[in-house]
């Protein structure tokens, strides 16, 4: 699919569609890069979340998940308890799957582990790009692809150190998410303005 033509003139990766709430997300949030480690934490774990379901699923729950994960401190998350769990497992604002919520507190604990005995979180991932947003020129949806081969190493490492839901498929969405590739279409009118992002 190729880029949608909008109401306000301005072309547009088609996967928002005409939706204004994804495409706001489209507009103000996705591919811009991000190098907050809390945020990385934070995105990492919902698209954990989102896996066999749909992004505006989750996007839409995602102030409830804000809520109900104490504003995604991992501090906080990796001591949850069992019965933090059990309540988190009614939360119907929420996705109330178990294994997930469970990944979500041990991917907290390697992430703590990342910032008190490595570089940091956003430095470890960021490191696989050599800092810098990598910018495709995709013309067609049909062109992006699923994983690459530094989805697939930065897949790797996280498992290695404890993340969970972490797949080379979930990582190259966070990785396009979190601006660490430019996947718009190059038609898209954010495409270019993020092709010219400077490294951190």
């Amino acid at each position: 699919m190729s880029p949608l033509l909008h109401a306000d003139g301005l072309h547009r990766c088609p996967w928002p569609g005409q939706d204004p709430f994804y495409v706001a997300y489209h507009d103000d949030e996705w591919g811009v890069p991000e190098y907050d480690d809390r945020a990385l934490y934070e995105k990492l774990m919902l698209d954990g979340f989102q896996a066999g379901l749909s992004w505006i699923t989750i996007l839409r729950k995602r102030e409830n998940f804000r809520k109900a994960f104490d504003g995604f401190e991992p501090e906080k998350i990796a001591r949850y308890t069992p019965k933090k769990i059990e309540r988190l497992m009614q939360d119907a604002g929420i996705v109330r799957n178990r294994s997930k919520i469970e990944g979500a507190i041990k991917s907290a604990r390697g992430y703590l582990e990342a910032m008190e005995k490595g570089p940091g979180f956003s430095e470890l991932l960021w490191d696989f790009l050599d800092g810098s947003p990598k910018v495709n020129h995709f013309k067609s949806r049909r062109q992006i692809p699923v994983d690459t081969p530094v989805s697939k190493a930065m897949s790797k490492e996280l498992a290695s150190r404890g993340f969970k839901f972490v797949g080379p498929t979930i990582v190259y969405a966070f990785m396009q998410a979190t601006g660490m590739v430019n996947d718009h279409l190059v038609d898209c009118y954010r495409h270019a303005p993020l092709a010219n992002t400077k490294k951190k």
